[in-house]
C-alpha cells in the first residue's frame, strides 16, 4: 500500500481530530475527481507497518482517529492496518468511493466510521443536498451525512 499525503484535519471524520493517509492505486477513476493524482499505483511512497507505528507515536497525543482515503484494494494489509490502529486505542475511518455493501465483513469489523459513494460531480459531495456519498458512525449505526452540510 502506498500514500500520497498524510494530514492531520478536523474536517474528515466529526468531532474528531483525525491523521488522514490518501491512498494511491484507486482503481475508480471517478470523473471529476478531486484526488485524481492518487489513481496511479505507483505513486507516492510505501506504507509500512515501521511508517504507519511511527506516525502513530508521532500524533498519538494529539488526534483520536486515523483516516484512510481509499485503500480497501488493499483489503487484508489495510485490515492489519487496523487493527494496530484500534490497538492504539484510535478510532478509524475509511472513505472509499464503493457502496457498504461491496465492502467486506471482515473490513466493516475494523472501523469506527465509513464514507460511502463514488464522486457524482452532477449529485456534489458530502455538503450537498443531493449528494449520493453518506458518511456514518459504524458504532452508533447514525448517518451522520448532514453534519457536513451548512443549512
Amino acid at each position: 500500500m502506498r500514500y500520497s499525503n498524510i494530514q492531520t484535519t478536523w474536517q474528515e471524520v466529526p468531532n474528531e481530530f483525525s491523521l488522514v493517509f490518501s491512498i494511491v492505486g484507486c482503481p475508480l477513476a471517478c470523473k471529476g475527481c478531486h484526488s485524481a493524482k492518487t489513481w496511479n499505483s505507483k505513486a507516492g511512497k510505501a506504507l509500512t507497518v515501521t511508517l504507519l507505528e511511527h506516525y502513530l507515536n508521532q500524533y498519538r497525543d494529539y488526534i483520536s482517529c486515523v483516516c484512510f482515503l481509499g485503500g480497501e484494494w488493499h483489503e487484508q494489509q489495510l485490515i492489519e492496518y487496523l487493527q494496530r490502529i484500534r490497538h492504539a486505542k484510535l478510532k478509524t475511518c475509511l472513505y472509499t468511493g464503493l457502496s457498504q455493501c461491496l465492502l467486506s465483513q471482515a473490513l466493516i469489523n475494523q472501523l469506527d466510521y465509513l464514507k460511502t459513494g463514488s464522486w457524482q460531480a452532477k449529485l456534489g459531495g458530502l455538503d450537498s443536498p443531493r449528494s449520493n456519498q453518506r458518511f456514518f458512525d459504524l458504532n452508533t449505526h447514525s448517518d451522520l451525512t448532514h453534519v457536513f452540510r451548512r443549512n
